[in-house]
């Protein structure tokens, strides 16, 4: 698996068939953006993002250059800390380690190259599996917003997790 910058006209095609339902839409962006996705209306979104944020959209590829999964990532310059946002991996290969390769890659990328000391992302409570995946990438939770996200009836809660550059050092050292 490597890591490269999203690119619309190879990679849009694809990723959009990975958000399948609106509930699964709601998990990945908190409705952020458009559903269903059009590629227009997901340009417009990373662009604001990027603009606003700093996000930058990323793939990873398989060894045949297929996305396997998508990822933004902003780094704060106050705080040196990166952002993980709108992470997705295709649902044919959830649960088979994709995530977590992705997201090893990904924090690499955030220390090594970015220079930050730590890595932050969000996950809704409700999405298990999520919190599993990032769990085994090395986050652990930091706080939660309690019935931060009305979904229908239902209430969700956020939770923030973090992965500190000294988490990563101090396991290489043990």
């Amino acid at each position: 698996m490597r890591l490269r910058p999203y690119i619309a006209d190879r990679d849009f095609d694809i990723i959009k068939y990975w958000i399948t339902d609106e509930r699964t839409h709601a998990l990945w962006c908190g409705e952020r953006a458009e559903y269903p996705l059009s590629r227009g209306s997901f340009d417009f979104f990373l662009r604001e993002i990027g603009a606003n944020n700093g996000d930058t959209p990323f793939v990873a590829v398989n060894d045949f250059g297929r996305p396997m999964g998508f990822f933004c990532i902003s780094v704060s310059v106050e705080t040196n800390e990166a952002m993980l946002k709108f992470v997705v991996v295709d649902p044919i290969r959830r649960g088979k380690g994709v995530g977590r390769e992705m997201l090893t890659l990904a924090v690499k990328y955030a220390f090594e190259i970015a220079g930050a000391d730590a890595v932050k992302l969000c996950v809704f409570s409700v999405n298990a599996p999520a919190i599993r995946c990032y769990e085994s990438a090395g986050f652990v939770e930091l706080t939660t917003d309690v019935g931060a996200f009305d979904f229908g009836i239902e209430k969700w809660d956020r939770c923030h997790m973090i992965k500190r550059k000294q988490m990563t050092e101090d396991n290489r050292q043990s």
